[in-house]
């Protein structure tokens, strides 16, 4: 059952989608209390057997207990365990315990989820104002309500599917002979690869919608080029538009007053990757629909996929924030030149003197002075994704000035959905791939997200698996991190055992940033090894496409926690490191460096699998219980629950190579599998 509350004047997000009633708050909930004043305070005092699931993309574990979560759109590339905000805002919680309930927090801006964190037994949800919707819905499980959550917030949006093979991408592919030789290292190699992306560099001087034409001088050749070697070409799109002049995006954006404005009604200007940039007013409708037709610039010139990014937005430094450090260094400067000045007259005047004020007042003001390059310092790195600069410009929503940071959490979902909304005009009956970095809850209807700038960092191997089925209960179903690692130098085992994880997620693409080791699966020694893990994602493919299909269709949840599917296993609950995918497998990827396996928990009994390097299938029926696998680097493990099965083909270099006349089986004998039938 859902209820929805009203609490003072809600902004519109467009989250939920189905028709539900409002109330007024009479301070009755099945759980918790709530204060609302001028700010809203949600508390509830968790038993010892509570989990809390959901937050979508957020830090940490499944089971979200004892740490402290903020939704800011958040443009930070160091997921360490310490931060609170990442790249999306996706406030949906479920109590599991003796009760099962969800939350769903419909508020744009800042907010806070301490769950047992100031205080062990204290879930608390806080925000400033108290001007937003609060969904409640209870369920028989977590499972249950996780779906009904999913039937209100609208239908998860389908990918084409070709963008279910490995993608290939990397900051710095700068001219076609780059994007060439990749294609070259993985066909010649025999390694699968349907997709290559495409980042900044591809741009005229990072320009939205425009292609360098020394580095691309016939840019729709060249797409036709790999499109007849099954490639698809994935281009970038940030979200800032290029201050220039004879730049027609952006001279007709300001015409039409499409721009986020500054309180006195002038564009807003930051700094992004082209320099001086404005952003689309993507709240308002008529700026969305005209950013979104701006895709078909490029869709014109053959390209059927797209991913979004630097939406949070992300602002590397305003005109006024740079006024302000202006301001700090010559403050610095004529305290420096006031504290050399009273110095040298100290010295002049007092050296005969016992008398010692003056020569300590000019001690001190030199003090000061000195102090000065620290607060200098300290400005210039606030000066990136300030808060300050968020209060500093606003949208056009029916008329009304809207302030950002008021709704700052919605730009990349609106973003998205500009694209999303065009795509079913330009293109309505091709699916288009789209994803996008930045996101709040409801853009799981026009596209899908990656996980954004993680580091080549084991635990974040295991961060990315914690994340799927919590972005999942939020409706985000097509999703996958940056396998390898964007960020710092990567190694060979890492890229392999993330690959194995990567396998199973919808998106699987090897991406990193410039000036990092090179990653492409050919740079490593043993390049057979790479060869047959991906290989192995082709000859799932059938299956994992069926379930994704099932998913979205059903409204339903690819991934799964174990605790989902085994409640009343307290063991299956607290296990974090594996997760349920579908109706048939359970994955159990290997984390952790120089690690020849693992340890499992098996709530059933379930046959282990592990695709071999020589193409060969290894099976073994384990009974319930604990149990240590082997795993070397060059194989790829999977778990069959008791009497299911799952489709396997042979492998192919592309998805539209694949041939489904080779589907077999796997699993437990006389088991029967229903694909899904579009």
């Amino acid at each position: 059952m859902v209820k929805k509350y009203v609490f003072g004047e809600p902004f519109e997000t467009d989250a939920v989608v189905a028709e539900i009633a409002g109330e007024q708050f009479g301070g009755n909930l099945v759980c918790g209390e709530i204060a609302a004043d001028k700010e809203f305070c949600f508390r509830y005092t968790m038993k010892d057997a509570d989990v809390i699931y959901g937050l979508g993309e957020a830090n940490r574990g499944i089971n979200k207990r004892g740490y402290i979560y903020v939704s800011n759109c958040s443009d930070d590339p160091d997921h360490s365990e310490d931060k609170v905000s990442l790249y999306g805002a996706h406030n949906f919680i479920i109590i599991s315990g003796a009760q099962q309930v969800g939350l769903f927090f419909d508020y744009p801006s800042e907010i806070t989820f301490d769950i047992g964190y100031t205080r062990q037994d204290l879930l608390e949800v806080r925000c400033k104002r108290a001007d937003l919707y609060v969904y409640v819905i209870t369920g028989e499980s977590a499972y249950d309500v996780a779906k009904q959550f999913r039937k209100i917030i609208g239908k998860s949006y389908i990918p084409p599917k070709y963008a279910f093979g490995f993608g290939q991408s990397r900051w710095g592919y700068k001219t076609e002979k780059d994007i060439e030789t990749v294609v070259e290292g993985y066909r010649g190699n025999q390694i699968p690869l349907d997709m290559v992306y495409m980042d900044i560099d591809y741009m005229q001087d990072f320009k939205d919608f425009t292609i360098n034409p020394e580095r691309f001088p016939n840019f729709p050749d060249f797409v036709k080029k790999m499109q007849q070697e099954q490639i698809h070409l994935i281009p970038i799109i940030d979200a800032g538009v290029k201050m220039e002049k004879g730049y027609d995006i952006y001279e007709e954006g300001v015409e039409k007053g499409y721009f986020c404005k500054r309180e006195d009604g002038s564009d807003f200007a930051a700094a992004v990757w082209p320099g001086w940039t404005h952003f689309p007013d993507v709240l308002n409708p008529k700026a969305r629909e005209w950013f979104g037709s701006k895709y078909q610039i490029l869709m014109d010139q053959g390209i059927d996929g797209f991913w979004n990014d630097m939406n949070e937005p992300a602002i590397f430094y305003s005109k006024e924030g740079v006024e302000g450090v202006n301001q700090a260094v010559l403050v610095y400067a004529e305290e420096l030149t006031k504290a050399q000045e009273a110095k040298g007259a100290d010295n002049k005047e007092h050296s005969d003197c016992g008398n010692n004020t003056a020569s300590e007042e000019s001690e001190d003001i030199l003090n000061k002075a000195n102090a000065l390059p620290a607060e200098v310092r300290s400005r210039l790195e606030k000066l990136q994704n300030s808060p300050e600069d968020y209060k500093r410009f606003y949208h056009n929503v029916n008329g009304k000035m809207v302030r950002h940071d008021l709704v700052h959490n919605l730009y990349g979902f609106n973003m998205t959905r500009a694209a999303g909304e065009a795509f079913e005009k330009i293109a309505p009956n091709k699916r288009i791939l789209l994803f996008s970095r930045s996101s709040y809850i409801g853009m799981h209807r026009y596209g899908g997200i990656w996980t954004g700038d993680n580091k080549s960092w084991w635990s974040h191997i295991l961060l990315n698996l914690k994340m799927m089925p919590s972005l999942n209960m939020c409706g985000f179903l097509y999703t996958g991190a940056d396998l390898g690692g964007f960020g710092v130098h990567t190694t060979r085992d890492l890229v392999l055992r993330w690959l194995a994880l990567g396998v199973f997620t919808p998106l699987m693409r090897n991406h990193a940033a410039l000036g990092t080791r090179e990653q492409e699966c050919y740079q490593f020694e043993k390049i057979e090894d790479f060869r047959h893990v991906i290989r192995v994602r082709y000859r799932l493919i059938p299956y994992l496409y069926s379930e994704f299909m099932k998913a979205a269709e059903n409204d339903d949840l690819y991934f799964k926690p174990l605790g989902f599917v085994y409640p009343l296993d307290k063991m299956a609950v607290q296990t974090e490191d594996q997760l349920m995918l579908g109706n048939e497998i359970m994955i159990a990827p290997v984390y952790v460096q120089n690690a020849g396996g693992r340890y499992v928990y098996l709530p059933e009994e379930m046959k282990f699998i592990k695709f071999m390097p020589d193409g060969s299938i290894y099976e073994e029926v384990l009974p319930q219980g604990h149990h240590y696998i082997e795993v070397a680097l060059n194989e790829v493990p999977m778990f069959i629950r008791k009497g299911k099965c799952v489709p396997i083909a042979e492998a192919a270099q592309s998805v539209a190579e694949i041939d489904e006349t080779t589907i077999q089986m796997l699993g437990y004998e006389g088991a029967e599998y229903q694909m899904f039938a579009e």
